[in-house]
């Protein structure tokens, strides 16, 4: 059910930490896989997401930004991943889309080979200057956007924000942004502007997905826009200088450990995993340096092998969100417990204790059977596990042996 958005988050009690939330990108099963580790954060925090400080989202964690910016809590949007039709009927025909296996054929033109040249830029930014203009038709972001929250006003909530790259000088920005981004002089891993120009929430929600060569760079205010993934997986460094206690990071797109694969997998895993990671794990150190308490929670080997290479493949949807409901929970508790975050909801995501063996010679509870009756019918009282004899000495029963019920 969806909740007035939280426009005013310090509303808190004085010893609650003030928390962001960073959501990377990774396409159509990314966004199913962060949906399913947000519900296992909210649970072990005992926390709504749509109470965070700062909600920030990248390409497809931009979308559910978006989502979340509108008051559709996660268990809403879970519910609609996995087919629910008692949910909001703008998030349902919204998932319903077929976003597509692979994009169309692209133009031939780079989007701008300049940028490949340009040493401050990460090398994803640098490629991605290079990929060819996309032809998809990113339309179904935009009218979900535009239906959630019309007119020129911003998302719901004051602290959302979605990172886009500026085509033109290769630079993140941050839209949303609530006055200017102080990460500009210490963006680890990309330059970022300033400030952002206005947008609507669709033409910031399209922007941050239009993934190179596969979508078309977005025009805002006289300029080019491309996905915020062509530069950082999560942009978690632009959270510094937020005054914020706790972070937390959901990147589908990279992992904490090297993970092997083959064929188109290696392919992906060498181009996109591995730079993103790395990326990641600099942005993660540096603001852990400024002294906020970091989690972040990434895809396991596991989750990769399930999902397979193509992370817009809608087909594996249903495989993935299976496949989150058992290594998500783990996962998030041992992230927040290296962080040194309290998870006061964790026993509500520990595995059940194994069940104990039963004792040598014990029946199972289950399988225990009835207790022995004499020749008049009276239940045979049990006994210390020795046989059960009548007044007169003679074993009772049939065979003269009786168990007790274990």
């Amino acid at each position: 059910m969806a909740k007035n958005p939280s426009s005013s988050p310090a509303d808190r009690p004085g010893d609650q930490p003030r928390r962001g939330l960073a959501l990377g990108c990774g396409g159509t099963l990314g966004l199913a896989w962060t949906v399913s580790a947000l519900a296992a954060v909210e649970t072990a925090l005992d926390f709504d997401a749509r109470d965070a400080d700062v909600l920030q989202g990248t390409s497809a964690g931009a979308e559910l930004v978006t989502l979340l910016g509108a008051g559709i809590g996660t268990a809403e949007i879970l519910a609609a991943l996995h087919g629910d039709d008692a949910v909001d009927p703008v998030l349902a025909a919204h998932l319903a889309v077929p976003v597509g296996r692979f994009p169309r054929l692209p133009s031939l033109r780079p989007g701008n080979p300049r940028l490949a040249v340009r040493r401050r830029l990460s090398g994803l930014t640098r490629a991605a200057g290079l990929a060819p203009i996309g032809r998809g038709d990113a339309q179904w972001l935009g009218e979900l956007a535009d239906t959630l929250h019309p007119g020129p006003e911003w998302l719901g909530h004051r602290h959302a924000r979605m990172i886009a790259v500026d085509l033109e000088t290769g630079m993140r920005t941050v839209f949303g942004a609530v006055g200017p981004v102080v990460g500009g002089e210490v963006a680890v891993t990309s330059p970022v502007a300033p400030l952002a120009p206005a947008a609507t929430a669709g033409q910031a929600l399209r922007a941050s997905w239009a993934i190179p060569g596969w979508f078309p760079p977005v025009q805002i205010a006289g300029r080019r826009y491309i996905d915020g993934g062509a530069a950082s997986t999560a942009s978690v460094d632009l959270l510094a200088g937020l005054d914020l206690d706790e972070v937390i990071v959901l990147a589908p797109m990279a992992s904490a450990r090297s993970v092997t694969a083959r064929g188109v997998g290696r392919i992906e895993r060498r181009l996109l995993r591995r730079p993103m990671s790395a990326g990641l794990h600099r942005e993660v150190a540096f603001l852990r340096s400024t002294g906020v308490q970091v989690a972040r929670i990434d895809l396991t080997a596991d989750d990769l092998a399930v999902m397979g290479p193509n992370l817009m493949d809608g087909r594996r949807r249903a495989a993935t969100l299976e496949q989150a409901a058992t290594t998500v929970g783990p996962n998030v508790l041992a992230a927040l417990d290296e962080a040194g975050i309290a998870a006061p909801g964790a026993q509500l995501l520990a595995p059940p204790p194994p069940e104990e063996p039963a004792e040598p010679g014990e029946a199972p509870a289950d399988d225990a059977e009835p207790a022995a009756e004499t020749e008049d019918g009276a239940a045979v009282p049990e006994s210390d596990g020795t046989a059960a004899q009548t007044a007169d000495g003679d074993d009772a029963g049939d065979d003269g042996e009786h168990r007790a019920a274990s």
